[in-house]
């Protein structure tokens, strides 16, 4: 019987500049440089820096303002930590990913709004320290998630026997067995047209080596759960991200993730496809 079961992704000038010599400099004429020339003699020579001389700086008094520790453009494993704190705080809402950029900024003035501390968007050690005081340390897996998306809370059904539980609200596929997470990724779904169905299935069959009999393009690691439709590997969501879409497929980026999730899955194991 021929099978027609598969899901795909739908679908400069080289610069030019000038540039002049700096003109050669010259003595002003009939002059020449004097030795032993006293403070405040005019040079025989003009200078070829034309920044104002800067006036002698004032002694400074008082305390010095705090040293940021972070800020924007800062990149370290500390920023991890303090984006990993953060989050355990609803602060920030993503994955960690080592860069303080403009939404880390911003997560760290809500903090600071909320402890009363001056709103800089930078992170002194008056700021570190209080993070430190009511966060705790965090894990390898939150510091590096498996999934570049916040899992969602499981359905129901998901809680009982092995189970892909599929979340279109956080856009992430967990496997679980008997309510624990064992493993997950980030995933896509069909497009407006061509959507992916909800609801509970099962796997039907499974192909490590599959090409659309539709689109005829490659489907590797394909777990068919629902008339066509499957989780298998997308190399476009891999290249793309979010800016396309699946056919009515559930892709998966992660490739070396998702062939050990398919040495797991077994013909029969239940699928929740939910919002």
């Amino acid at each position: 019987m021929a099978l027609a079961a598969g899901c795909t992704p739908d679908a400069s000038g080289a610069g030019t500049g000038t540039g002049t010599a700096p003109a050669p400099s010259s003595a002003a004429p009939g002059t020449t440089a004097t030795p032993g020339s006293t403070p405040g003699s005019t040079p025989s020579a003009s200078s070829t820096d034309d920044k104002p001389p800067s006036p002698s700086a004032p002694p400074t008094t008082g305390t010095p303002a705090s040293k940021p520790l972070m800020g924007e453009g800062t990149e370290t494993e500390q920023v991890r930590e303090l984006q990993a704190r953060l989050r355990q705080l609803d602060f920030f809402d993503r994955a960690p990913t080592g860069f303080y950029g403009t939404m880390t900024a911003a997560s760290v003035r809500k903090f600071q709004a909320h402890r009363g501390l001056p709103e800089t968007g930078s992170v002194d050690e008056k700021t570190w320290q209080t993070l430190l005081s009511v966060t705790r340390k965090p894990t390898a897996d939150e510091l590096k998630p498996s999934t570049t998306n916040k899992l969602d809370t499981p359905d129901p059904r998901c809680m009982t026997g092995r189970v892909m539980c599929i979340s279109k609200e956080s856009r992430t596929l967990a496997w679980m067995i008997d309510g624990r997470v064992v493993s997950s990724m980030d995933v896509r779904f069909g497009s407006e047209n061509t959507p992916t169905r909800e609801g509970l299935f099962k796997v039907e069959w499974k192909a490590k080596d599959w090409t659309s009999t539709i689109y005829h393009t490659p489907m590797p690691y394909a777990m068919f759960f629902s008339r066509g439709q499957a989780v298998h590997y997308s190399a476009d969501f891999a290249a793309r991200g979010y800016a396309g879409a699946s056919h009515g497929c559930v892709n998966v980026r992660d490739r070396t993730k998702l062939s050990a999730l398919f040495d797991q899955v077994k013909v029969g194991d239940k699928v929740v496809v939910y919002w």
